[in-house]
């Protein structure tokens, strides 16, 4: 049996917006449907794993690549890779937008296929313009219609959609709401989405906020916070969910921290009764800040309850805004986490009119 052939676009006004959760579900409907599919990202972002390929892979291509079991032919290359050395040289040209030579090479590596090929756009609006890889160039260049990721927050969150709208026209066939307050799922179904449509802004499905997708490994924060894990380095693959700061006296230390659950906490190298009571609680690492170094019995305690140890060298302000910040932000390439979305999509989304649309 044969199938038409048609190019989606899915991208987001704003950054960490949930792009990758709906890439993940798209592609496990795709293979439900039993749809061929391709995959890449114009602008790679990522590529950590890139190694000494002269073919640039985008992290993220290749852990869909390996999840779907998809041939190497479904891994699309990416033209670019956005970073600040690669950003300068660009602007150094002096040929700040190249629209016309990317939509050429893009097209020629799309070529003629059957089947749905799945590209991801940048983060934002405008990320990628310097190399004439924005979502909207993307778009007005490749023919192509767009599929919205966009973080909910309230009805102001409906602006930037409005100028992703302004900006793409008919092009942009709808949107998926990600991190929605659970308990505003209705209020936003019954009233907002029919006002959000009737603005020319099809609501495709409503994602619920889930500490799951926020997490991050242990390995991760150890990457970004350039720490020494200290015991439990086979455990860099635990997901934190929430962050807890052991600043508080004993009691109250205890009391909170059993109300937390996948933690990570943050707590002065010397404060040995915090780090003693965090161990007892559901602390998937214990990060150790200042210059004192960790008593022997906390090390083989830890060593016991499988709890990684992490030393780092910053202050403990300073390791907050870095977990922080990592909360969220981070792909989505551990397989519970990839799986995790492709079943909250499909349960919270609905695609049918979208293959209509598309041809399918």
């Amino acid at each position: 049996m044969g199938y038409p052939s048609a190019t989606l676009l899915v991208g987001s006004c704003e950054p960490f917006s949930g792009k990758s959760a709906l890439v993940m579900g798209l592609a496990q409907q795709f293979r439900n449907r039993g749809l061929p599919f391709r995959y890449g990202k114009p602008l790679a972002t990522s590529l950590e794993q890139q190694g000494q390929s002269e073919t640039l892979i985008d992290d993220d291509v290749r852990f869909v690549g390996e999840f779907f079991s998809l041939p190497e032919t479904a891994l699309l290359p990416s033209l670019q890779a956005i970073a600040a050395p690669t950003a300068q040289q660009q602007l150094l040209t002096g040929e700040q937008v190249a629209a016309p030579q990317a939509m050429a090479a893009l097209a020629e590596l799309i070529g003629v296929a059957e089947g749905i090929t799945l590209l991801e756009a940048a983060g934002s609006l405008s990320e990628g313009l310097l190399f004439g890889l924005s979502l909207p160039q993307l778009a007005l260049g490749l023919a192509a219609p767009v599929l919205i990721a966009h973080a909910w927050e309230d009805a102001r969150s409906v602006e930037a959609l409005l100028q992703a709208k302004a900006l793409l026209g008919d092009q942009l066939l709808g949107v998926v709401l990600n991190n929605v307050d659970p308990n505003q799922i209705g209020l936003l179904r019954q009233e907002l989405v029919p006002a959000m449509e009737a603005l020319g802004l099809p609501v495709y499905g409503l994602l619920p906020r889930s500490p799951l997708l926020r997490s991050v490994t242990v390995g991760e924060l150890v990457q970004r916070l350039g720490a020494e894990m200290l015991c439990c380095r086979e455990r860099k693959d635990l997901l934190v969910e929430t962050l807890s700061i052991g600043a508080m006296n004993v009691n109250s230390a205890m009391e909170f921290f059993r109300r937390q659950r996948n933690m990570a906490v943050v707590t002065g190298a010397d404060r040995t009764d915090i780090q003693l009571a965090a161990l007892e609680a559901s602390t998937q690492c214990l990060i150790l800040t200042g210059a004192a170094d960790p008593l022997p019995q906390l090390i083989s305690r830890a060593q016991e309850l499988d709890v990684p140890l992490i030393k780092v060298e910053h202050d403990t302000l300073t390791t907050v805004a870095v977990i922080e910040k990592a909360f969220g932000h981070v792909r989505l390439h551990e397989p519970v986490k990839a799986s995790y979305a492709a079943r909250m999509v499909a349960e919270h989304c609905s695609f049918e009119q979208l293959f209509e649309r598309l041809g399918f």
